[in-house]
């Protein structure tokens, strides 16, 4: 599964949880474990634990660290917010769906990347966005498939009223398009690619157009954390040593990252192009720290609180508070539960790791 496959089911069972849950328990500990699931950007991971990079930064800080693909990208999520895993890799909009929704204080340690251009809207035999109204539109519901048609309708003055949204497995996708009853989907890569191969496929809108709002994190329980520093020091060492190799385009790391998501390193190479990663520290850093990141963060909220999964009973958007790096809190500051964090890339960016 791709890292945006979200169900219903899933999500049900992850709110169900009671909201004293914190997720993995906070305490002074060596031994951790931080799961993660195929995506483009999140192919760092494999190859952190594959190469021994991970092992070297966690014995550094005598510690270990275990790095777990799950296959299930919700079932990976939900793991983290039971407590199974110390950190977990996840979409902004997931992390405060799930574990900030169900109570799980968690932290972003590391603002990896944010699509831009891996998501996409594409019609059949139609070529402008308008076009879409009065459609069936085929997506995984709850999303941020289903995010990015939001936010296209509004910047066109349409709504979900205006269409009909048919929850569509990203599994079933391709084939669903082959059939002449779907005219119109939302779906990521590597999906999004072969669907434009079709000669009546037309991208009329992708996340280039919302830059920066659909964003990957490594994202980790925050009172294992604070109890824990030598973790977070290892884990981010290792990822931005990783940054540096793909960086410079070293075709070993590539080839092993692109062989492990089933492509080669040409399409790799092109997952990478419409995915703005942050190989420099302090690049993300300035990034987590841009103004822009609370209006990302609102707009995520509302949409959540809209589908009616922001948390059992949220009785508005402002349910659960999220905090970013300057102090200011969207949201209830009573009930933070998600939090920006630049403070570990910024060692990174000095080198103080």
């Amino acid at each position: 599964m791709i890292r945006k496959f979200v169900t219903t089911l899933g999500l049900a069972a992850t709110l169900a949880l009671p909201l004293s849950a914190t997720g993995a328990a906070a305490e002074e500990k060596t031994e951790f474990s931080v799961c993660w699931s195929i995506y483009v950007g999140w192919m760092p991971w494999g190859y952190l634990s594959d190469s021994g990079i991970m092992k070297k930064w966690a014995d550094k800080y005598g510690i270990s660290v275990d790095i777990v693909q799950i296959n299930d990208y919700v079932e990976s999520i939900n793991q983290y917010t039971a407590g199974q895993y110390d950190g977990c890799s996840m979409t902004n909009m997931d992390a405060l769906s799930i574990p900030a929704g169900g109570g799980v204080d968690t932290t972003a340690l590391i603002v990896g990347d944010y699509s831009n251009g891996n998501d996409a809207i594409i019609l059949k035999d139609k070529t402008e966005l308008a076009d879409i109204a009065g459609q069936n539109v085929n997506l995984v519901e709850l999303s941020v498939s289903h995010y990015l048609l939001a936010r296209a309708l509004d910047s066109v003055g349409l709504s979900e009223r205006d269409l009909t949204v048919v929850n569509t497995s990203d599994a079933d996708m391709i084939a669903a398009y082959g059939t002449d009853d779907v005219t119109a989907v939302v779906t990521w890569n590597p999906l999004v690619s072969e669907i434009l191969e079709q000669p009546n496929a037309t991208k009329v809108f992708d996340s280039a157009g919302i830059p920066g709002e659909i964003i990957d994190a490594m994202m980790v329980n925050t009172e294992t954390l604070a109890d824990n520093p030598a973790f977070g020091k290892a884990l981010v060492g290792a990822w931005y040593e990783v940054m540096g190799l793909m960086a410079s385009g070293d075709e070993e790391a590539l080839t092993a990252m692109a062989e492990a998501s089933g492509t080669d390193l040409a399409g790799y190479k092109a997952q990478l192009d419409s995915t703005e990663m942050f190989f420099a520290p302090a690049d993300a850093v300035t990034f987590t720290e841009s103004g822009d990141l609370p209006k990302t963060m609102q707009f995520v909220a509302e949409f959540l609180f809209d589908k009616g999964i922001l948390g059992e009973g949220a009785p508005s958007p402002e349910f659960v508070g999220v905090s970013f790096p300057d102090g200011s809190v969207y949201g209830d500051e009573g009930n933070v539960k998600l939090r920006f964090d630049t403070t570990y890339m910024q060692m990174a960016a000095d080198g103080a790791l």
